[in-house]
């Protein structure tokens, strides 16, 4: 499976699902937790009744502080363990010293294990650059060290390791910053393979057929997409909304939730359309959008379908 995409929307999700394709979701907390979500406001179980076992699901960026509420992760890990395939251990966002990031994985992985007595449920661990920069020999020393600490079987249902490129995402602009390193994207791809783990990279938006396929052609094993999703369907609205895109922008605006994507010189008043397209599929189930939205769930699918056939072109 080499593309595993962010289920930004109910339309993002049907569309994957009704396509004949090798994909997996992957749902951050904010998308969809055990209590609710942006994403069609579905809970862990109600958004895994719905897939139905149609289309593998990994949580992204499980752990602590990576819902709307600060917590400590596991009531979320409680929920996961029950609906989802495979698991992100990801406590560096609170964590960035090594050592206090590497016990908390050690200790999420023991919890899902030994306390909620899930055995089969697979893993991936690591993060990526905007969360905490890794070097392939630090990547070397996390893997070595949960061998060294975990049972063998917990250590074998590792499935994934993140690897990093040096690349990023502005969502305002639509484009992967940063400058693609390919020796140390390879050096990583070398690390996981070691250890018998597959590579993952995230951030893997807004790239070219070439840019995927200089990915793989490294060893890489799959890769994830999620904003451009989102943003393809925030563009149909867009194309179609007409005097209704004050309203969106407004609506926008008032969730805060574009806040982090920009710099402090950024003003909303003067790119406001800029702040729909990083901020738009935030509000999808917002009861206030719902009314202004444009019946075009159809067209939206296609234009999802489109990019699902490029990326498998």
């Amino acid at each position: 499976m080499k593309y595993f995409i962010g289920p930004m929307s109910k339309n993002v999700v049907d569309a994957i699902i009704e396509f004949d394709g090798d994909f997996g979701f992957i749902p951050s907390r904010r998308q969809v937790d055990y209590n609710g979500g942006y994403v069609n406001n579905w809970t862990t179980g109600e958004f895994a009744k719905y897939v139905n076992g149609r289309v593998l699901i990994q949580r992204d960026h499980g752990g602590i502080g990576q819902g709307y509420m600060h917590d400590g992760g596991y009531k979320s890990f409680m929920s996961d363990s029950k609906y989802f395939d495979i698991l992100h251990i990801d406590p560096w966002k609170w964590y960035s010293k090594f050592e206090d990031g590497l016990q908390q994985t050690i200790d999420y992985i023991n919890y899902v294990y030994l306390v909620l007595e899930n055995k089969d449920i697979k893993f991936e661990v690591g993060t990526e650059e905007s969360i905490r920069r890794f070097e392939h020999y630090e990547l070397e020393k996390l893997l070595s060290e949960l061998e060294k600490s975990l049972k063998a079987e917990q250590f074998e249902n590792i499935e994934y390791a993140v690897v990093q490129s040096g690349v990023g995402l502005d969502l305002g602009k639509r484009t992967n910053t940063g400058t693609f390193n390919s020796d140390r994207l390879g050096k990583m791809v070398e690390v996981c393979r070691k250890f018998d783990k597959k590579s993952k990279e995230h951030n893997g938006d807004y790239l070219t057929k070439k840019e995927y396929k200089d990915r793989f052609d490294l060893g890489l094993d799959s890769i994830n997409i999620a904003p451009e999703f989102g943003q393809i369907e925030t563009l149909c609205y867009l194309e179609e909304m007409g005097s209704d895109i004050e309203e969106y922008y407004k609506i926008c605006y008032n969730s805060g939730r574009w806040e982090k994507w920009v710099d402090k010189s950024f003003k909303p008043e003067e790119n406001k359309e800029e702040l729909i397209k990083i901020c738009g599929h935030y509000v999808f189930s917002d009861s206030k959008f719902i009314k202004i939205k444009p019946d075009i769930d159809n067209k939206i699918k296609d234009t999802i379908t489109d990019k699902l056939k490029e990326l498998i072109a």
